[in-house]
């Protein structure tokens, strides 16, 4: 049976999901399923899931000062320079510490407000283009990310997407207990996601498709018969480059949208320092 194409301008390839990794429907009919993987940070979202949900927590008093500044440098960092995993690994220690003792309905509802004041309106709709393109073919869309995998089914949910794979924080009765269930899902733990997830629910991954912004994500990309680099940081784009993958740029015109990085760094530090300073104020006074 042939299989039908998107019919979008933006030519298309996604990523997907499996249990107790991620979020899953029931299990489709046995076929030949093709399915779409979508990285989420600065390939759905510009910048980083994470940050912004760690903005909503320590609104909430879950964390002090000085996470919140943690978490602003690293944001400046992936934006600028893309994923490290250093940076990755010193970011989900922290955000497991951070969350310990709270309960996953608490973490769950803040995770929905910030979609509404921050994520909705960062998505690229380029990006959101080819996934509703993938939608309309039939196919499957599975966002994967290293994010809280609770971010990642919201994203998934509000996207109208089948589901998704994420990080998964341990919890017991209800409560995350600060440590990680397996992986982080990053690099080959996605690959690994991505094949279990299509052994499960037959899909093909040589006639499915991968996005991407990072060189972490070419294991992914390299899994599947479509592979596609959005937004790529300098690494990744010399690699589909080499390879003839296809690259789309949903960042704008490459002079504005490096004045409008600097911009939004610039202004993103001065907001920090001035959270930072409000917040030293109070304490000082509560002394």
């Amino acid at each position: 049976m042939a299989r039908t194409e998107p019919t979008s301008s933006d030519h298309v390839r996604p990523v997907p999901d499996v249990e107790p990794r991620g979020v899953v429907p029931e299990d489709p009919a046995p076929g030949n399923v093709v399915a779409a993987f979508f990285d989420v940070d600065n390939t759905i979202i510009r910048g980083a899931s994470s940050f912004h949900l760690a903005i909503g927590l320590y609104k909430r008093e879950f964390f002090r000062v000085r996470d919140l500044l943690f978490a602003s440098v690293q944001q400046l960092r992936y934006v600028l320079v893309g994923e490290d995993n250093d940076q990755i690994g010193s970011v989900r220690d922290r955000a497991l510490l951070v969350i310990k003792g709270h309960s996953v309905a608490e973490v769950t509802a803040i995770g929905e407000e910030v979609y509404e004041q921050a994520l909705v309106s960062r998505i690229f709709p380029g990006t959101r283009k080819i996934l509703d393109a993938h939608l309309a073919a039939g196919h499957e869309v599975w966002l994967i990310t290293a994010a809280p995998v609770e971010i990642g089914a919201l994203i998934a949910q509000r996207l109208g997407a089948t589901g998704a794979l994420g990080s998964v924080a341990e919890h017991v009765d209800g409560i995350y207990t600060g440590r990680l269930v397996g992986e982080l899902m990053h690099r080959e733990s996605k690959v690994d996601g991505a094949r279990e997830l299509a052994q499960r629910r037959g899909i093909d991954l040589a006639a499915s498709y991968a996005y991407g912004d990072s060189a972490n994500d070419i294991p992914l990309l390299s899994t599947v018969g479509f592979p596609c680099a959005i937004n790529p940081e300098p690494r990744l784009r010399r690699h589909a480059s080499e390879h003839g993958w296809p690259m789309r740029e949903f960042r704008g015109k490459r002079r504005i949208a490096k004045r409008s990085l600097k911009t939004a760094s610039w202004a993103g530090a001065a907001w920090m320092l001035g959270l930072v300073a409000r917040s030293l104020s109070r304490a000082i006074r509560g002394r």
